[in-house]
């Protein structure tokens, strides 16, 4: 829920906040906003990776008695981190990392039943796109168990560039579709390696399945033929661990 506590109204006063180091979630832009400390704000937050979301003026009624400037962000309880931090600090703890990453999950039911898996699974860090991801407010960790404390969550700019970076540093890539040839058990899901999970309607852009090295699929026998995202990354992360535990 927003509540005044969780919330930053005014142009400056969310500079300052970031310049500060404050935690923000995403940050609510009023259409057609000019001016220089305009510019300057829309710069830090894609240089922060913060999510814009650009709202008519109407949408802003509701917090006219604020100072608002047509700028409204929204704090997080939760610290994200950069994948700059996470990589260093993984390479000193294992020499086998198990990363999740997260395309275009949007539903904060989901995303928190998956970080309470994740967590429980081990996985080392959670990735998630600057546009395109699930809330991390009071809803996630209610439905996370508390496990978003546990685990650190990573925001980036692009997840094409992130797949980059990973395979420079060594990681292979293993992308779950329905499309995939090869069965999840089939695959190594051993050494260091991403885990990539997609929105069940819009599944994984193409530009991250290429860069893949293995695309693998959960085997169906029901009518169905199609699991809840947080199921179905359950199933692949728990064989990992198996395969880790051989």
């Amino acid at each position: 829920m927003e509540t005044p506590e969780n919330l930053i109204f005014g142009i400056r006063a969310v500079l300052e906040a970031l310049n500060a180091g404050a935690k923000i979630s995403k940050v609510m832009v009023r259409q057609g906003l000019t001016g220089n400390l305009a510019s300057e704000l829309m710069g830090t937050l894609e240089h922060h990776n913060i999510p814009i979301q650009y709202l008519s003026n109407e949408a802003f009624t509701k917090y006219k008695s604020k100072n608002h400037q047509g700028v409204i962000a929204f704090t997080s309880p939760i610290e994200l981190y950069s994948m700059e931090d996470i990589i260093p600090q993984l390479q000193e703890k294992t020499s086998a990392p198990l990363l999740l990453i997260l395309d275009s999950i949007t539903d904060v039911r989901n995303f928190g039943a998956i970080v309470r898996t994740a967590e429980c699974a081990g996985v080392d860090a959670i990735i998630v796109p600057a546009k395109g991801a699930a809330s991390m407010g009071s809803d996630a960790i209610k439905t996370s168990a508390g496990a978003l404390y546990n685990i650190p969550i990573c925001r980036v700019g692009s997840l094409k560039m992130l797949c980059h970076q990973l395979r420079d540093y060594g990681y292979r890539i293993i992308s779950a579709s329905e499309r995939g040839e090869k069965l999840h058990y089939q695959a190594n899901l051993t050494g260091p390696i991403a885990i990539v999970m997609g929105a069940e309607d819009a599944g994984i852009h193409p530009d991250v399945l290429k860069l893949s090295h293995e695309i693998v699929r959960i085997p169906m026998k029901g009518k169905i033929q199609s699991l809840n995202v947080s199921v179905a990354t359950g199933i692949i992360l728990f064989e990992a661990i198996r395969q880790r535990s051989l």
